[in-house]
């Protein structure tokens, strides 16, 4: 495993301000026992590092120039975010003295693990608020909620809510909140723009930095959709809600600068159109699949250059589904962006290390980067099954579950993923061969993602999966230690579990959710011990970039 060193992290790290919200405690660490100074190594350690580096030879200068603008533009959401999630970064990192701690402060953006619940890592940091910096840290969600009734900007995706001076909540815009760097981030986007020889992609680019000062995002999504023929891509902007743990209303600021793959993005296009069939075939009664997707979405290759805020922060993500606006989704569907070397380090660097140790030696060689690729590539094309609004007049999915949605909805997108594998193999749509090397390899991505924690929307989602898994006799585990796949009854509980979370989904059932993450999205005793022996074999938890322009050779 490469030692990471701090210099080799994120390429820029710019001033946060926002001192008046700083949870830091003034308390410095120069006299750190020996102990805390060695744990603070084998913290970093849970990280290895890839670089993200693309064959920029066949780029003109223009385009070269073009790209540094982007990374440009997506620095300014890394600021934004270390304001959302923690508050002033340079009074943080200034506390640190010891310089694993520091860099392992500089992977989570803030004192707080986020590959262990969250829990501090930096002495006289207490734990970390659910509403992260969103919100007052005294706020309660009755006194958020019952507020809302009055004023509903309190729960707008783009605002964050303070106290006046008599204590009482009101929300601020984004594009208020943090006009600096919106603004920064928007002049960027127009000097891309104007460098764009792709016309859709340049209509996007003048179209999100509107939207980055104003507020206003829907128009630019639907300019997203739009673009066909980009060879370059930015996702830029307050995009996903993990960040907010108190309700799920607050949209983290993130960036990812992208270059397509033609070749694989070719091999892609053809899957889109089945949606309405696949959605026709899901496991639950005609009412929960009453919508239909649309047959717009794009599925592509992209190799990533560089990602920033949220985007960026502990686990890192392989694939992207978006635009999350549901009426941008019926109207023009959604695009998925496999970053295929992001995925390939993630295979290569920790499933097929964990494969060796956890999975059963006769099914090892069913884990195979193809079947990888495909369970993430329909894992991001299952988000657009089911449907949006609940069937009894909740309101739209998301608002139903609030802060349960980002768990039960990444829960859906993979347990749906392996059901539309199932359903394409048996259609004669995919190429592969062995639908086990599918079954196996999604096995041994549950091990993966689990070990992010059930901080993570991704982990909780995994746990729940295994404990179904497990009590469904999904596999067996044996007295060596090693997990084998029952194809039969995984398929079984694979169509169990889409039901379910597909009719929670549907009924906007809250209280049902919650009893289904707190009851199965826990790590059990026997789980723990097998994930303990990932780490005693040195095996990386995830990845941490180096990255930026001089990796990429650009000015």
């Amino acid at each position: 495993m490469i030692r990471l060193l701090s210099v080799f992290l994120i390429a820029s790290f710019f001033a946060a301000g926002c001192d008046s919200n700083d949870p830091a405690s003034n308390e410095t660490e120069d006299k750190m026992p020996e102990p805390e100074v060695i744990a603070a190594a084998a913290l970093v350690d849970k990280y290895t590092e890839f670089r993200l580096e693309a064959d920029l030879t066949n780029l003109s200068e223009s385009e070269k120039a073009m790209l540094s603008l982007l990374i440009d533009a997506a620095d300014h959401m890394d600021d934004i975010f270390w304001k959302q999630s923690y508050g002033s970064r340079d009074s943080l990192l200034e506390s640190i003295k010891d310089p694993d701690l520091r860099t392992f402060a500089r992977i989570n953006y803030g004192p707080w693990d986020r590959l262990d619940d969250n829990k501090p890592f930096v002495e006289g940091i207490g734990a970390k608020p659910a509403g992260a910096q969103f919100y007052p840290a005294d706020i309660t969600v009755e006194e958020l909620m019952g507020a809302a009734e009055q004023d509903s900007t309190l729960v707008d995706l783009y605002t964050v809510v303070r106290r006046d001076s008599l204590g009482m909540l009101y929300s601020v815009p984004y594009h208020v909140e943090y006009n600096d760097e919106m603004s920064a981030a928007a002049a960027r986007l127009r000097d891309a723009s104007a460098l764009a020889t792709d016309e859709g992609f340049a209509r996007y680019l003048n179209s999100r930095a509107d939207a980055l000062l104003s507020g206003e995002y829907q128009q630019s999504d639907m300019d997203w959709m739009d673009m066909k023929s980009n060879r370059f891509d930015v996702v830029i902007g307050p995009i996903e809600v993990y960040e907010d743990e108190l309700r799920g209303f607050k949209a983290g600021a993130e960036a990812y600068v992208l270059i397509k793959d033609l070749e694989w993005s070719d091999r892609l296009s053809h899957y889109a159109g089945l949606l309405p069939a696949l959605q026709a075939q899901l496991p639950v009664d005609s009412t929960y699949k009453q919508e239909s997707p649309g047959t717009d979405s794009d599925l592509n290759a992209y190799d990533a250059v560089y990602f920033a805020g949220d985007a960026n922060a502990g686990s890192k993500t392989i694939a992207i589904n978006l635009p999350n606006d549901e009426v941008v989704q019926q109207e023009k569907g959604s695009r998925r962006l496999q970053l295929k070397n992001a995925m390939r380090a993630k295979f290569d660097k920790i499933l097929v290390p964990i494969s060796n140790v956890l999975i059963a030696p006769e099914q090892q060689a069913n884990v195979t980067f193809n079947a990888f690729f495909e369970n993430v590539m329909f894992h991001e094309v299952a988000h657009g099954l089911g449907i949006k609004e609940t069937i009894n007049g909740k309101g739209t999915v998301r608002e139903a579950l609030a802060e349960t949605y980002s768990s039960i909805e990444e829960g859906k997108a993979d347990i749906l993923g392996l059901f539309m594998v199932t359903q394409l193999h048996e259609m004669g749509e995919l190429d592969s061969d062995d639908l086990m090397d599918n079954y196996v390899t999604f096995m041994a991505g549950i091990f993966r993602s689990v070990r992010f924690g059930a901080s993570s929307a991704h982990g909780r989602a995994n746990m729940i999966r295994f404990n179904f898994f497990e009590e469904k006799g999904a596999f067996e585990r044996d007295s060596t230690g090693v997990y084998r796949v029952e194809f039969d009854a995984m398929k079984s509980a694979m169509n169990d579990l889409s039901r379910m979370i597909l009719m929670l989904q549907g009924d906007g059932d809250y209280e049902g959710t919650a009893r289904l993450i707190s009851g199965y999205g826990i790590v059990k005793k026997q789980l723990a011990n097998d994930l303990e022996r990932l780490n005693d074999e040195g095996i990386p938890v995830d990845i941490v970039f180096r990255q930026g322009k001089g990796v990429l050779g650009l000015n």
